[in-house]
């Protein structure tokens, strides 16, 4: 989401999986070295179609196709990142020929100079009806802009959030995967990928009751992440690896959303050095090749990746099998 983790200013607040295309080396490997995931225990799931699953694979012609599988692109201004920024469909593209994909990927371009008129951040969501169970999704981080000069504190990320229907609501729920290529939160510039899982906040002034784990290095390229919420217990995985296990004090409590975004950190958010001095544009991209839920379940990153491969094997592009809660939940696209 934003605004963890150091002590200090806070004024940002919000939101927030891959196995390698060109497999990149992973700096944080050996920083940080994490067992390999142990396989799923017995009985062994049930394929997808018999079960409650949401999966995607982002093969769409056009905004108007995504959108009529339950997809909403984010407009409202606010938090996070730079005050006064634009969040717009414009961010959002749909490619058919992304190098090692299933027939194609969907894009999040965001474009800043570091001034508020300037900046266009995006950001896209799913419906609010995801709690217990396997989140995943395929994910090509990249370290540098596709164009305009390099260095912006900049958030590239996969996360699973409810609505703070107050200050320090203590029915929040958030789970973040964030890649930050150029560093932020006052840790330094070097990239560095973090998990956060939230119990609630508030912004003014600004308190924050999470939990969050960072390992320093790049993961620029194809990352598969998993995340388990099942037995009061939060498990992060990156490429089939433990990253970080959060526990029972910050387990969602309320459905969430699934979302995407990508957006820039101001200046002073929590210790943040936020955008270069530079007036000239630059824009950074994430690509999402696609997602995938399973209700009620931990699996393994193997049992995620055998079950995408079943449903790519019978063409299925789509799949919404998790029921709406009744009456279904609002899920503003927003903090």
């Amino acid at each position: 989401m934003g605004q963890h983790r150091c002590l200090g200013a806070g004024i940002l607040a919000a939101s927030i999986l891959i196995v390698g295309c060109s497999q990149q080396a992973d700096p944080a490997a050996a920083q940080a070295p994490k067992p390999a995931e142990p396989a799923a225990a017995a009985p062994v799931a049930p394929a997808a179609t018999d079960a409650a699953v949401f999966f995607d694979d982002f093969n769409y012609p056009d905004l108007a196709a995504f959108q009529g599988n339950g997809w909403k692109a984010r407009t409202e201004t606010g938090h996070p990142g730079i005050k006064g920024a634009t969040w717009s469909a414009e961010g959002l593209s749909f490619h058919a020929d992304i190098a090692d994909t299933h027939g194609g990927a969907v894009r999040m371009s965001s474009v800043t100079n570091g001034k508020a008129d300037k900046t266009r951040q995006t950001q896209f969501c799913h419906a609010r009806k995801y709690r217990e169970g396997t989140y995943a999704a395929r994910i090509f981080f990249r370290d540098a802009p596709s164009y305009g000069p390099d260095g912006d504190e900049v958030i590239q990320t996969f996360y699973a959030i409810s609505p703070l229907k107050a200050p320090m609501d203590k029915n929040y729920s958030e789970t973040d995967f964030e890649y930050l290529p150029n560093g932020g939160w006052g840790e330094n510039s070097k990239p560095a990928m973090w998990t956060t899982s939230w119990d609630t906040f508030q912004l003014e002034p600004w308190t924050k009751v999470n939990e969050f784990t960072r390992h320093e290095g790049s993961y620029a390229g194809w990352r598969t992440l998993v995340l388990t919420v099942a037995d009061k217990q939060l498990k992060y995985y990156v490429d089939g690896k433990l990253f970080s296990e959060h526990s029972s004090a910050v387990y969602p409590e309320d459905f969430m959303s699934i979302n995407f975004n990508l957006w820039f950190m101001p200046k002073g958010a929590d210790g943040s050095l936020g955008p270069v001095d530079s007036p000239e544009m630059r824009e950074y991209q994430e690509d999402i090749d696609w997602v995938f839920f399973r209700e009620g379940a931990a699996l393994s990153t193997a049992d995620v990746e055998k079950q995408v491969a079943e449903l790519r094997g019978k063409q299925v592009a789509h799949l919404d099998n998790v029921k709406e809660q009744n009456p279904p939940l609002p899920s503003p696209c927003g903090l």
